[in-house]
């Protein structure tokens, strides 16, 4: 059985990965962490995206089973007839773990009571505000220690899934190849049977843009909605709620409209502006539902200010 244990922020970096641990490991386990960031909000995008798959690889399996049934001998549907015939029997098994009580030690703008969260390119020196000390070497030690832990046993190898990439090199350092390296070693010399244990970090050389390309021939491998599956993923590190009038049921024949606070995605801050800028690339709306201060925003708003700050950065 190959394991892997996912790092899971709820972004799109991440949950890329998982799609991409789906597809070539037979026991998938994720895990997100509350460190009192601000933008929790990613927390539910990430479990409402393992619900998805988990709904869609696991509690529907005759279905898709008869679908690759039809297309069997047709090379673009062989690897989700192996991906069935692997990765439909075991969900993921996900975890949510809460770091409580850290937050007001941390110096970060992406923390409950930090500073605002700045805007502009992800490039832009002030980005740096947004690094939260340490935080992927914390988050490495407990996926480390289940990695170890799975290993141990089933007594065969599992690996640990980062989605660190090449996008981040410049303003987190704790996103780059010497980083994991050395935190690896620190790994090593500290445990027993730690060769059990492996990396998996396909995304280290490739930046945004290559992560999404990778995700939309992950979801056709898979049979999932691209568009479902993004829309399950919060970038933004300044989310907005604004109320919004949605039909609810109040009783089995009855329903009522109602105003409900709905999370939006921000298309200004540094992390918006990269995931948007991957999405004008690829040449596809991002299925995330952005906002502002004034309200709910089209598609069409958020990138035409992306492309200004493109413009004005490159200028």
């Amino acid at each position: 059985m190959k394991s892997v244990v996912v790092s899971l922020s709820g972004g799109m970096d991440s949950s890329t990965l998982l799609l991409r641990a789906l597809s070539e490991y037979s026991n998938v386990i994720a895990v997100s962490f509350d460190y009192g960031q601000k933008h929790r909000v990613e927390l539910e995008r990430a479990q409402s995206l393992v619900d998805y798959i988990n709904n869609i690889l696991v509690v529907q399996p005759q279905t898709l089973k008869d679908f690759l049934q039809e297309k069997n001998g047709d090379d673009e549907f062989g690897d989700r007839e192996r991906i069935f015939n692997e990765v439909m029997i075991n969900p993921i098994k996900y975890r949510q773990i809460q770091l409580n009580g850290l937050s007001d030690l941390l110096d970060s703008a992406l923390v409950t009571g930090g500073q605002d969260v700045p805007e502009g390119h992800y490039e832009q020196d002030n980005m740096k505000a947004t690094v939260v000390p340490n935080r992927n070497k914390i988050f490495s030690s407990i996926v480390q220690a289940i990695a170890l832990s799975t290993a141990n046993q089933n007594e065969s190898t599992c690996d640990i899934a980062l989605g660190i990439h090449a996008g981040d090199h410049a303003i987190y350092p704790d996103c780059r190849q010497e980083w994991r390296d050395a935190d690896d070693q620190a790994f090593r010399v500290g445990n027993w049977d730690v060769g059990r244990v492996g990396h998996f970090t396909p995304y280290l050389h490739t930046d945004k843009f290559g992560i999404l390309q990778d995700g939309e021939v992950l979801c056709k491998k898979l049979g999932l909605d691209f568009n479902e599956v993004y829309s399950r993923t919060n970038t933004s590190y300044k989310p907005i709620q604004h109320l919004v009038e949605k039909k609810i049921s109040v009783l089995a024949n009855l329903s009522e409209m109602q105003q409900i606070p709905v999370w939006f995605s921000d298309y200004k801050s540094a992390s918006s502006v990269e995931r948007i800028e991957a999405f004008i690339k690829l040449g596809k709306p991002d299925p995330v539902a952005y906002a502002d201060e004034t309200g709910p925003v089209s598609w069409e708003v958020a990138r035409a200010h992306v492309e200004q700050v493109l413009a004005q950065h490159q200028a």
